[in-house]
């Protein structure tokens, strides 16, 4: 069943670039810009503009998940720890008699992260699984050449092809040492490895202006607005939905940024010239680091995706509480999957285990639910449902839509270069520009004649800028909701 709008432009308007000079009101013919006061009739006259869109402001996503933090540098670089343990995946395994052989060259750690053939961290004297399809081995690790390859016996002291283990690509795992009694130390030794990640900070520049003229002249439309602005004055509507506009670019400039290759994209001239570099936004850090699902489309079976998230989320920190920012079909979806692990109860409804009774509405809208050892929490996300923002895009191209996302709550360990220590931070929080001087996280400032003159310009501008970063940390504990399952 469909649902058509009707009509389907008429009741949505939009910014338009204005005239700074305008023609006065023709108070005698009608027009375009006219109210056509020819006539002796006195109209019904509604002055309070009708607000038929709501709240139409998306921000907030990041002051609930996240925090906001200084930096004084054109870059911030951070540190994210390794892997504790040693495992490897793609070891080509030479199983020719009793005595075996392990060759790094096209393998990768658990991560991903590929060996060169002697980066690995198994050592003489280790205790290791070596695991394929069809049969997992317990096996010691007698010499490791300058190479980096590893020879290696079965425990049982049979061939190591024996049973189902066949020469070939394998998995190893190290799972301890042993020594025989007055043996001499280690040869070689591990050291910790990281991973140094960056982002910079993108410039975001907005202005209003209205003349003097303008300024002061009264309008018969009673104004209001998300930043508080009321009364008659046309320019504090338009004043403060620049800045509610500026405030949303903010946190969408933060969710849909994107690095510019190493070269830059210059400016146009008239702009100034220059180039810009972008940043790196929520979305291009977790398609890059991220995990991703196209489960949550709202169509299909969602529980078995549930307990695959879940073992994702066991490799990876195994965080307890995780929050969820979903579009409406998407949360929807969650809705339906919760309430029908309740059938048999009452024809159908547990009314105890969801808080509800028999003869009250019926509440099928879930905030949180616990699956396994994990909490969830599930709330709506504004800018992928208002068809003026993400929504727009995402009916546009259901493919690469997004339908939400999932951040992990509590902070990380991270090593800050700037201040040379650990510090505890939010897995997600934005950093802006600021020193003992200047602060760039929110600036705003008036020029021209109208107020306090600065200039002579016979009008009023307001500017309006920011200088900021996303920084998303531990990124392989997030879920990006994207595409379609279909």
């Amino acid at each position: 069943m469909a649902i058509t709008s009707v009509p389907a432009a008429g009741i949505t308007p939009a910014p338009t670039k204005q005239a700074l000079q305008e023609n006065y009101i023709d108070f005698a013919n009608a027009g375009a810009n006219s109210a056509n006061w020819a006539q002796q009739y006195l109209p019904d006259l509604m002055e309070k503009e009708a607000e038929v869109f709501g709240n139409r402001t998306i921000s907030g996503f990041l002051s609930q998940v996240g925090a906001e933090e200084s930096m004084s540098a054109d870059q911030v670089i951070w540190s994210e720890q390794g892997r504790l343990h040693l495992s490897y995946k793609t070891v080509a395994l030479t199983a020719a008699s009793k005595v075996g052989t392990l060759t790094f060259t096209a393998s990768t750690d658990a991560d991903g992260k590929a060996m060169t053939g002697a980066n690995h961290g198994v050592r003489a004297g280790d205790m290791i699984l070596v695991s394929d399809a069809d049969s997992t081995t317990r096996c010691y690790v007698t010499a490791v050449a300058a190479s980096g390859v590893c020879t290696i016996l079965r425990f049982d002291d049979a061939n190591i092809a024996s049973g189902n283990l066949a020469a070939g690509n394998v998995s190893i795992l190290v799972f301890g040492s042993n020594f025989a009694k007055g043996s001499i130390g280690r040869t070689g030794a591990n050291k910790p490895q990281f991973t140094s990640r960056t982002n910079r900070p993108i410039i975001l520049k907005d202005k209003y202006e209205v003349s003097g003229s303008d300024a002061s002249a009264i309008g018969w439309v009673e104004v209001s607005g998300e930043e508080g602005q009321n009364g008659y004055m046309w320019y504090l509507k338009a004043s403060g939905d620049t800045k509610a506009r500026f405030s949303d670019y903010l946190e969408m400039s933060m969710m849909e940024s994107e690095k510019t290759v190493a070269a830059g994209i210059v400016m146009p001239s008239a702009a100034g010239g220059g180039k810009v570099q972008g940043t790196e936004g929520l979305w291009e850090a977790l398609e890059t680091r991220g995990n991703i699902t196209n489960a949550f489309d709202g169509t299909g079976a969602l529980l078995a995706e549930f307990d695959l998230m879940l073992a994702e989320l066991d490799k990876n920190g195994a965080i307890e509480e995780n929050m969820m920012f979903l579009d409406r079909g998407a949360s929807l979806q969650v809705d339906d999957m919760l309430a029908g692990l309740s059938d048999g109860a009452q024809g159908g409804t547990s009314y105890g285990v969801f808080n509800n009774e028999e003869d009250m509405a019926l509440n099928l809208g879930f905030t949180g639910f616990r699956r396994g050892s994990y909490d969830f929490y599930k709330s709506d996300f504004k800018y992928l449902n208002d068809s003026s923002t993400r929504g727009l895009i995402n009916g546009t191209d259901a493919v690469n839509a997004i339908h939400g996302v999932m951040i992990p709550a509590g902070v990380s360990s991270v090593y800050d270069q700037n201040l040379g220590k650990n510090l505890k931070r939010p897995f997600l929080h934005v950093r802006y520009r600021a020193s003992q001087m200047e602060s760039r996280k929110y600036k705003t400032w008036t020029t021209g004649s109208v107020g306090a003159t600065t200039s002579d310009l016979d009008a009023m501008e307001m500017h309006f800028l920011s200088e900021r970063c996303l920084v998303v940390q531990g990124a392989n504990n997030f879920f990006l909701l994207k595409g379609t399952n279909a």
